[in-house]
């Protein structure tokens, strides 16, 4: 029986056929990453809720540092009204979150009957306790500088008498002791207490 005659492939048509199928392989992967990326979800937010906390804020943008002008004398009056409405703003702000965790405990003031339920409300009511407690003690300190900006004595140092200057009381602005007075007292908390 003869043998049919089987066409021989070429190389040449056989690398380039692959060559064309990779290119169309990578080309559509391309394709595939660039819809990809067009049809990542967009965030929609309603716009009535938007505007309700829009509504709910006093102040937009918070109170910048105070810019002062050259040669202006320290704790001028531009000076006093700065700190006076940081001072301010700061106590709203405390007694704002104040009245969020009143209202927090009085809502899930719910008993759990599960033990570690039950616990682990107890220790987060408790760490907020202790938070508001050290607010209402800065509360008390910032009550305590605004009754100094009206006598005339805020921005001073307790210790010494010289200015606390404007960048640390911008930091804190019930600030009593300049960084001097304050470093010093630091280092004898340590060395008594170590």
């Amino acid at each position: 029986m003869p043998k049919k005659a089987v066409p021989k492939k070429t190389p040449a048509k056989t690398t380039s056929t692959k060559k064309s199928s990779a290119k169309k392989t990578t080309a559509k992967k391309q394709i595939v990453k660039k819809l990809a990326v067009k049809k990542t979800p967009v965030k929609k937010t309603p716009a009535k809720k938007s505007v309700k906390k829009a509504a709910t804020k006093k102040r937009a943008t918070p109170i910048s540092s105070y810019k002062g002008r050259k040669g202006e004398k320290y704790m001028s009056a531009a000076m006093k009204k700065h700190f006076n409405a940081v001072l301010i703003e700061w106590r709203e702000h405390l007694r704002d979150e104040m009245q969020k965790t009143f209202d927090h405990l009085k809502n899930k003031g719910e008993s759990y009957a599960d033990p570690i339920d039950r616990a682990s409300q107890e220790e987060e009511f408790a760490f907020e306790l202790r938070t508001r407690d050290r607010e209402r003690k800065l509360l008390n300190k910032i009550a305590s500088s605004l009754e100094q900006i009206k006598q005339d004595d805020y921005g001073y140092c307790y210790a010494c008498g010289i200015e606390i200057g404007v960048k640390r009381l911008e930091a804190r602005p019930t600030a009593t002791h300049c960084i001097d007075c304050k470093t010093l007292d630091e280092i004898k908390e340590k060395q008594l207490g170590g």
